[in-house]
């Protein structure tokens, strides 16, 4: 008969041991397994390039204390972001509500998102009418049962998108987990600057020429009436 080893030998007199420390093992993992996340960001441009919306940041809880991710607001913002508890679908965290936001602004958004394990990089530029939105979001960290959605609303039609389309003015990326997501849409619409300096530059203008036509007015009101001799040097002929 072959002898058995130190090792198997230790295995059958402890067999206990090993199954313990099996479920030890899959007890740790089930907190990494089990903590699918939720982020979803839907917010809505306007035609004055304000930005509201909000922000969703959950996970499938793991024990009864656990409450899932916290958003917390850059002190830079407060005053314009709101943030409330979140239950919804077995998921706990919490949810953020923005509003009239400038495009510098929501780039101070994505401090939130390292409170939910991502890092998200989001950016709006404006050059002359057009306005472009770049996106990049790691994921890469996330687990891979994650639920990540970006949705943006704009004003005006989208040119170009590398999201999917819901009509014609608004796009929704479905983040891939385990991945780096980029984001971009294109949209053309005024430049509310330039509407403004239109609205001024005709207000200035209606109010000269109504300037211009009331001293036209007073003018021809004040003009001298008084009757006016005409000189003639025409005679008349003697008849005959």
């Amino acid at each position: 008969m072959t002898p058995r080893t130190r090792e198997e030998r230790t295995r059958n007199r402890h067999p206990r041991a090993r199954i313990a420390g099996l479920t030890a093992l899959l007890l740790l993992a089930v907190p990494l397994l089990s903590g699918c996340l939720r982020v979803q960001v839907s917010m809505g441009v306007s035609a004055d390039d304000r930005v509201s919306g909000q922000i969703v940041a959950a996970s499938v809880p793991t024990s009864e204390t656990d409450t899932g991710p916290e958003l917390v607001p850059p002190d830079s913002l407060a005053g314009k972001v709101r943030v409330q508890e979140y239950r919804q679908d077995g998921y706990v965290g919490t949810q953020a509500f923005f509003s009239d936001l400038t495009f510098g602004e929501v780039q101070q958004l994505s401090s939130m998102s390292g409170q939910v394990g991502t890092a998200v990089q989001l950016n709006f530029q404006r050059a002359g009418d057009v306005v472009v939105l770049d996106g990049k979001a790691d994921l890469q960290a996330v687990p891979d049962s994650s639920d990540v959605q970006f949705s943006v609303a704009f004003p005006a039609r989208v040119a170009t998108t590398n999201g999917t389309r819901d009509g014609d003015s608004i796009v929704t990326w479905k983040l891939s987990p385990g991945e780096v997501n980029t984001m971009r849409a294109e949209v053309r619409y005024p430049d509310p600057s330039t509407r403004g300096f239109a609205g001024w530059a005709g207000i200035v203008g209606g109010v000269t020429l109504g300037v211009a036509l009331i001293v036209g007015v007073m003018a021809y009101l004040n003009r001298d009436q008084s009757p006016r001799y005409v000189r003639s040097d025409r005679r008349d002929k003697p008849k005959g």
